[in-house]
């Protein structure tokens, strides 16, 4: 009886010496991203280019295996605190991946009092990385393409503007960029028109926007809004009124512009990735993507996404597999490569993503529309951050 539990006792306590190396073997990694709702499109576009990374890189990093979870916040900041709260409290979650602005700003108490490393892979405003200091982001942010737009088009003849922006903080951000930036180079702005962001009509504002008599219309919406509101532009007739449409790279979202009118010809924007960036690296991303994806066709939020899970193994990589917050963001400070869209940088003082800036047209490429780089500014950084440094 003795000798039975003397070996029952060496048990346990070889059970309890090897439960804590067991509990560190995997990492888990969980997603909160809207997947359905109002914007339900840009969060199964970010998953999509982040799953594929890892079924391209595997699922193990560091000798730690990898879980890959999906959470929908169904376009709800209230829902995508909830669900990271409970990723971390009770489904032992080491990084996060977040989406949309208002709800990467709802987890960031969230993230900074766990100490909890999230990757930004969709949000583009501005003042996100700022709320916490374990956000990262590899997205974009609004303000690097409206005041590269800006700039560009007051340099090539664009003197009276029109701004039609969504009334949130994305659209509210664009065009404050964008006026501040066009008016310094010595434009016009006519008039900022603020438009709802669930369920809009553009047929009054863009009306409206036609009277003023601009000749240069600049538009921010959500990229799954986009083909509505080229629809209704060149129904409007302001095509032919001689008035420039330009924006972001969301207004000729890649995913929809091949159903797009070819009144879009020739409409100018400025973005950060295009399936038509000419280089061997992203020719093989959109081969794998296809393959992995073919009701799918990938644009700049999905390589977001990619290059979102890149950081992340590429940081376990440097940690020895430590997924500590503070030593993942140390490891992801700096860090630069070569992704799909060129080259990207995260910056070790702001955590921001710093890459090129394309100046794009749109242009019908063996019978399908597309967005032809033609001006590249190289290794952009956010303006309101250099302004703070």
């Amino acid at each position: 009886m003795r000798k039975m539990y003397l070996n029952l006792l060496a048990s346990v306590l070889a059970i309890g010496a090897i439960s804590p190396v067991l509990a560190q073997d995997s990492i888990k990694v969980g997603l909160v991203m809207p997947m359905t709702g109002v914007l339900g499109q840009v969060g199964r576009q970010a998953v999509a280019g982040a799953r594929l990374y890892v079924e391209q890189h595997g699922d193990t990093v560091a000798g730690r295996k990898i879980e890959f979870i999906v959470r929908d916040d169904g376009s709800i900041p209230d829902n995508a605190k909830r669900i990271a709260q409970e990723l971390i409290t009770t489904g032992n979650v080491a990084i996060l991946g977040g989406g949309l602005t208002p709800s990467v700003l709802a987890m960031a108490p969230l993230a900074t009092e766990s100490k909890t490393p999230t990757v930004v892979m969709v949000s583009g405003t501005s003042i996100v990385t700022e709320r916490s200091p374990y956000f990262v982001r590899t997205s974009w942010t609004h303000a690097q393409q409206a005041s590269v737009l800006a700039n560009w088009a007051a340099r090539n003849g664009s003197k009276r503007v029109t701004i039609i922006a969504s009334d949130w903080a994305p659209g509210h951000e664009a065009a404050g960029v964008f006026a501040k930036n066009f008016t310094s180079a010595g434009g016009e702005i006519v008039e900022i028109l603020k438009v709802p962001l669930a369920n809009p009509d553009f047929a009054p504002f863009l009306q409206r926007a036609r009277d003023s008599a601009p000749d240069t219309l600049f538009v921010f919406v959500p990229a799954p809004q986009a083909a509505v509101l080229s629809k209704q532009f060149v129904e409007r007739g302001m095509d032919k009124a001689g008035i420039r449409l330009i924006g972001p790279g969301d207004i000729t979202d890649d995913e929809e512009l091949p159903g797009m009118n070819d009144a879009m010809i020739g409409t100018v924007t400025a973005g950060f990735y295009s399936p038509n960036h000419p280089t061997p690296i992203n020719r093989d991303y959109l081969a794998a993507f296809h393959k992995a994806n073919p009701q799918m066709a990938p644009n700049f939020i999905s390589v977001s996404g990619y290059d979102g899970m890149h950081l992340i193994y590429e940081a376990l990589k440097k940690t020895a597999g430590n997924a500590g917050g503070d030593a993942l963001i140390a490891a992801m400070k700096g860090m630069s490569w070569e992704s799909p869209r060129g080259p990207m940088t995260i910056d070790p003082a702001t955590r921001d993503v710093v890459h090129n800036i394309y100046i794009r047209r749109v242009e019908k490429i063996e019978g399908v529309l597309t967005n032809r780089e033609f001006e590249t500014f190289v290794a952009v950084a956010d303006p309101s951050k250099l302004a703070n440094k």
